[in-house]
């Protein structure tokens, strides 16, 4: 007998278009696609639109840019719950005719009333079921008169319910725990419970990959299941991102919007590596791992328990990794950007000069923490009109003996032919010994006078880079600097 062939893996992500994406939905927007991809499933992008005072077509695309910019393609969608109102309050009708809910005709004010009195009487308040318990005539009656009415559904009394989380493991909730939750609401508008389970049964939703917070909420969807006599998926609930002193991540703790990072220079490959290290594991100590290596080694049992913390230094750290690694082809399209954000872009740099823009960029790449550095620390690659740090130019350009010493070093150069690395330091190091200075007085004053830095790539290949003239251009300059006595 031939066996039942595997059942394809269906995930979803669906944030709510009421802010641009952040980090946790970026986390779980990539985890969700990881596990798709790990097992050749369909990754599902659904917009939670509902809330129409608070959603904007404005922050649907900052979610869709933040997602194309880490990568994170969709295979169906994005389909809109705000154009599938009709579907929802059809199930909710479903759930009525079949008795699994009913109509609750309590005015906002009465249930403003009775939680004001639960607060006042310290205790929790949780709808009575005043409803629940209306008779055919009476709920025809209020049917007749018009009353404006909400849906609730009907939790099973005298039972309690449990599920496997991939995460967390088994965790169980009696069903007196929970309130018979609304469905509709008395303007006929669905709430989350209902649209999120409509939708995760008709678009074939395997598993539920989701942030802790919803944990509360999976009983509820787990009755909803039942009700509609439908296969209930896998839930995994990630634990929470927290900021460096252990309160939830928020604004308070610096940019939270995935593009706000993108403007900040950071690389999407190792963004997206840095993401997958806030609460997964892939068992090892390996931290820089490629897309294809994230794909291959992501599991749901790998995620852990305890919450992860957002290590801005780490980022830094793998995004430095990233730009080293990268081809100056790869980040040369990003430069530019950054060089336009500075007005520093020069057409000449993608003509007659895109060679040397493109050697900039691989003598710069090791020591850039970020691609808007090249255009703040690289400026003097670009420009020979760049900022000289001040404490730069007080440390290294103080001794009075520069002043004699630096114009005979230009004028030296000048005359050099060949001009390359060994020629270029064999005249440095010949000066410091005849004027009898050490040769780092001179080596940390060229490299002021050259970048404006006191660190930055070696000395002598930022002179080949620049070339002989603009070398001794620079240095000729050492009369402008008034700390030179």
């Amino acid at each position: 007998m031939s066996s039942m062939p595997p059942k394809e893996i269906r995930v979803r992500f669906a944030p709510s278009p009421t802010g641009y994406l952040h980090v946790g939905g970026a986390r779980t927007a990539l985890f969700d696609w990881l596990y798709a991809r790990h097992h050749g499933g369909k990754f599902i992008l659904r917009i939670e639109d509902t809330d129409v005072e608070r959603s904007s077509q404005e922050m649907v695309e900052g979610i869709l840019e933040g997602m194309r910019w880490l990568g994170l393609d969709w295979d169906e969608g994005p389909f809109f719950q705000s154009q599938r109102v009709d579907r929802y309050r059809a199930a909710a009708a479903e759930l009525v005719k079949s008795g699994h809910a009913y109509y609750c005709y309590c005015t906002p004010e009465q249930l403003k009333e009775r939680r004001e009195l639960a607060q006042k009487e310290k205790r929790n308040y949780k709808y009575e079921g005043t409803c629940r318990r209306l008779s055919t005539e009476q709920v025809a009656a209020n049917e007749a008169q018009g009353r404006p009415r909400a849906v609730r559904f009907k939790v099973p009394e005298g039972e309690s319910l449990q599920y496997h989380d991939l995460v967390f493991g088994t965790i169980e909730v009696a069903h007196a725990q929970i309130e018979d939750f609304v469905l509709l609401n008395s303007k006929n508008h669905p709430t989350y419970h209902l649209s999120v389970v409509v939708d995760d049964l008709e678009m074939r939703i395997t598993h539920v990959v989701r942030g802790a917070d919803h944990v509360s909420n999976t009983p509820k969807q787990i009755l909803l299941y039942r009700a509609f006599e439908a296969e209930i998926p896998e839930f995994a609930h990630l634990p929470l991102i927290l900021g460096p002193d252990k309160a939830k991540l928020s604004k308070r703790h610096g940019t939270t919007s995935v593009t706000a990072y993108r403007d900040m220079g950071y690389l999407p490959e190792a963004f997206r590596n840095f993401l997958a290290l806030l609460g997964w594991s892939p068992g090892d100590n390996t931290e820089i791992m490629s897309t294809d290596d994230l794909i291959e080694r992501f599991s749901l049992e790998k995620i852990n328990q305890s919450n992860a913390v957002f290590d801005v230094q780490k980022l830094d750290w793998l995004n430095r990794q990233y730009i080293g690694a990268s081809t100056a082809e790869r980040l040369a399209p990003l430069v530019r950007k950054a060089l336009e954000g500075k007005n520093l872009w020069r057409a000449e740099f993608d003509g007659d000069r895109k060679e040397y823009f493109y050697s900039s960029i691989d003598l710069l790449k090791s020591r850039m923490h970020s691609i808007n550095d090249f255009a703040e620390g690289g400026q003097a690659f670009f420009t020979d009109l760049f900022f000289v740090d001040e404490a730069a130019a007080k440390k290294n350009l103080k001794d009075p003996a520069l002043k004699e010493l630096i114009p005979l070093l230009a004028d030296r150069f000048r005359g050099l032919d060949p001009f390359t690395l060994e020629s270029s330091e064999q005249v440095l190091r010949a000066l410091a010994d005849e004027k009898q200075v050490k040769a780092g007085l001179l080596i940390n004053a060229t490299r002021v006078l050259l970048t404006g830095r006191a660190v930055g790539p070696p000395l002598f290949h930022i002179m080949i880079q620049l070339g002989r003239d603009r070398t001794t251009e620079r240095l000729e300059r050492i009369s402008q600097f008034t700390t030179v006595n």
